[in-house]
């Protein structure tokens, strides 16, 4: 039971005994840096079940407390707070609890079922770019977040990689590419079919311009032009399983993923489970049908199937056109059943996908709760916002689309720019000094977009990100290799059990308190889909040792004992800095 859980208790009894009031819930807050304390209860609250002056209920609970509750060493009330010094020796007795644990805060053994966690979803008919980035980030992150908090996970994305869009990269191709491939070329397979893909729109608004000049209204050149026109051709060919076209078509979908592997490699997310969209686009017809049958569907005169969702504050949504075939809604449905027939385990799913489908996830999962699917009550849109550059700022392959690879390397080079300007990067070899600057401007672009609410729009600056101060990226790997140094100076065995009689120092045992927080940390994190709350608890993990290493010796203490816990409690903090950028996919470096 934790420090608070069994404060909770100890109030309520108190209350009990005191006023013979049934208490049923006890509010905290940590105690303000202005007064003494750990941790607050708040007495007003209470007054709606005991009736009394707050400031000497506060302190007839608190006489209560000192006396019944061993870790608490005084008190003081503050108009209606109450303030509680925990016992030193409870936050000595808690760090050698844990100070070798391996993964502290992560909850080793997973609860039954599991969530599967679905990101990144590309179209193969162009790079990944800036909100994959975020979309993957994301996704990877809350995946490795889950897993922390005692969730079994399975990462998933499904590639969209059939359509219209991909037969005008193919076309182009054909058209214009006199056979060049990612080798001859010496390009990525995804920026190689990207430029086909750019080669198309260019086209297309050709014929369009020439056939307006030609007096045709553009609504109606936008239609009719022949490129247009023989890309729509090639889709049918496609769906008809013609063998020259799929034969193409798995070709250059095939540099696409060598492509795209390479990214995901860069950027360090991976996946469990690839589904496709030409698997999938067929799927969910059987269930559309079954619902007729149950009344969750309607058919229209026309034949098209939809659902009323109006009384759920909603509108009217097809499910199935009036010549049989499927929206992508239909899809969706089909592939969430696909996945609980993959891996029978799953009791919810989180889909990663940008704030403009926001409404197509509330009509989505509304039906399959209305189809009555049991894991449907346990679906979650990780809904965000766009990323936005200050213009100019950043070079791109395709218009105002800013490249994923291109951004990569841009950090890079930022993080490279900066080091040599601070003149940090003393003694290292080249080799040393390229890995170091990967480290530094991949965890740089992460933490800028994860320590973002996910919901808000960001405005994403490079130079910004690779600030050595603040809430950034570097600079909380900058005091992870201090703490490393401090460790590699300490010339004396570390691991040996602490006197829990040491007289702490006021930062220690903030440190300690902070510390604390950690396992709490991931649960919410993991409750609210939000890497944000990581990386921000990170950051006060971070502010708090360099306050520590501040006003406090550490190796230049005289006292051993002393000198022997300020290390180990170092070591810890870099621990779970360690630890908790894991969960947001960033490295630290041993040395900066």
């Amino acid at each position: 039971m934790s420090l608070q859980n069994d404060l909770t208790q100890k109030v309520i009894e108190a209350v009990k005994q005191l006023y013979q009031v049934d208490l049923p819930t006890v509010e905290f807050q940590p105690t303000r840096k202005d007064f003494e304390g750990d941790i607050t209860v708040v007495v007003f609250p209470m007054l709606r079940f005991v009736k009394g002056n707050p400031v000497q209920i506060g302190t007839q609970i608190g006489e209560y407390l000192q006396q019944h509750v061993e870790e608490v060493a005084k008190c003081n009330v503050v108009q209606g707070f109450l303030n509680i010094v925990i016992a030193e020796r409870y936050y000595l007795n808690f760090f050698n609890s844990i100070k070798d644990e391996v993964d502290f805060g992560y909850v080793k053994t997973p609860s039954p079922g599991a969530t599967m966690v679905e990101y990144s979803s590309p179209n193969t008919n162009k790079p990944l770019h800036l909100g994959h980035i975020r979309n993957n980030l994301l996704g990877y992150s809350v995946a490795e977040i889950l897993k922390a908090s005692g969730k079994k996970v399975y990462k998933a994305q499904i590639i969209n990689d059939r359509g219209i869009h991909i037969c005008k990269s193919m076309l182009a191709w054909q058209k214009f590419g006199e056979g060049e491939t990612p080798e001859s070329s010496g390009m990525k397979g995804d920026h190689l079919v990207g430029k086909y893909y750019v080669a198309f729109d260019k086209a297309y608004k050709e014929q369009i311009s020439e056939l307006v000049a030609g007096g045709m209204p553009k609504e109606k050149a936008e239609k009719k032009a022949p490129i247009l026109l023989e890309a729509q051709e090639m889709l049918r060919k496609w769906e008809a399983g013609d063998a020259e076209v799929v034969s193409l078509w798995k070709t250059m979908n095939t540099w696409v993923y060598k492509g795209f592997d390479a990214t995901y490699k860069n950027l360090g997310v991976d996946f469990d489970k690839l589904y496709y969209e030409s698997d999938t686009y067929l799927l969910g017809r059987d269930v559309v049908k079954d619902g007729l049958e149950k009344g969750v569907f309607f058919k229209k005169e026309d034949g098209s199937v939809w659902i009323d969702l109006t009384e759920d504050g909603l509108d009217e949504k097809i499910v199935l056109r009036s010549d049989g075939t499927a929206v992508y809604m239909t899809q969706d449905i089909g592939t969430a059943l696909q996945r609980v027939t993959d891996f029978p385990d799953i009791n919810g799913m989180v889909y990663t996908v940008g704030n403009e489908q926001d409404y197509h996830f509330k009509v989505l999962f509304l039906i399959l709760k209305k189809l009555g699917y049991s894991w449907a009550e346990k679906l979650y849109h990780l809904s965000y916002g766009m990323v936005d550059l200050p213009s100019g700022k950043m070079k791109s392959r395709e218009g105002t689309v800013v490249d994923a690879d291109d951004l990569i390397q841009n950090m890079e080079e930022t993080a490279e720019t900066i080091s040599k300007e601070l003149g940090k990067l003393d003694g290292y070899s080249e080799e040393e000094k390229k890995k170091l600057y990967r480290t530094i401007g991949l965890g740089a672009l992460k933490y800028y977009i994860l320590k973002v609410d996910p919901k808000k729009r960001i405005l994403f600056n490079p130079e910004e990100s690779v600030d050595f101060q603040g809430n950034t990226g570097p600079f909380i790997q900058y005091t992870y290799a201090r703490i490393q140094s401090i460790l590699r100076k300490a010339d004396f065995d570390v691991s040996t059990a602490l006197d829990v009689t040491l007289e702490l120092h006021e930062k220690e045992k903030e440190l300690l308190k902070q510390i604390q927080l950690f396992p709490e940390t991931i649960q919410l994190a993991a409750e609210n889909y939000s890497p944000a709350l990581i990386a921000n608890y990170t950051y006060d993990l971070v502010k708090e040792f360099n306050s520590f290493y501040q006003k406090v010796s550490i190796l230049g203490e005289t006292d051993e004992q002393k000198k022997n816990f300020r290390v180990q409690l170092s070591k810890k903090v870099g621990e779970v800095i360690q630890s908790a950028f894991r969960l947001l996919g960033i490295e630290v470096p041993e040395r900066m």
